[in-house]
């Protein structure tokens, strides 16, 4: 690559590197996890970057590929096998309520890997069904459908009495 495109390379993924983080970490519940997404894409961009930087939305285009990285890592074999988990998060929660922010985090990482990041492409980054669609390489109804079942799954596993489901529901 040449100096310039190099040069252009490393501005983009300076200015975008902590945004990255916050779309890894979600995903795998770990920052030490979220940075190894996070290097994989980034690397991956490297590869890719003349092809990159022509893309109507570059930051769409980055985003499929940190979300590829994450579903392609859930399929192997290793992560089956060995999963490090940090006593506690290493950064400190913005504001609000705490603990429902730990409860709902513990939830998020009990959701399977594909619903977990349709849920966090549609609610964490605010992408519609069509783009999150997109992003994930399937149809709009499969989006759809994972969202309902990952929803249910962090209902069950917050313990959301039926009553108020029920009403939420008929909104």
């Amino acid at each position: 690559m040449s100096p310039e495109r190099d040069e252009e390379y490393t501005t983009y993924v300076r200015s975008r590197l902590s945004w990255l983080r916050k779309i890894a970490y979600p995903l795998c519940q770990d920052w030490h996890r979220a940075d190894d997404l996070v290097q994989t894409a980034i690397t991956r961009l490297y590869v890719k970057w003349r092809q990159a930087r022509t893309a109507d939305d570059l930051d769409a285009y980055v985003r499929v590929m940190l979300i590829r990285v994450f579903l392609a890592e859930q399929r192997r074999g290793w992560f089956s096998r060995v999963q490090l988990r940090s006593a506690m998060p290493h950064e400190p929660l913005d504001s609000g309520d705490r603990d429902t922010a730990m409860d709902i985090r513990r939830a998020l990482a009990a959701v399977p890997p594909r619903q977990r990041a349709t849920l966090v492409l549609r609610f964490h980054c605010d992408l519609s069904v069509e783009q999150t669609a997109h992003t994930l390489g399937c149809s709009t109804g499969t989006v759809k459908s994972q969202t309902a079942r990952g929803l249910a799954t962090l209902r069950s596993m917050l313990g959301e009495p039926e009553s108020r489901l029920a009403r939420a529901e008929e909104c």
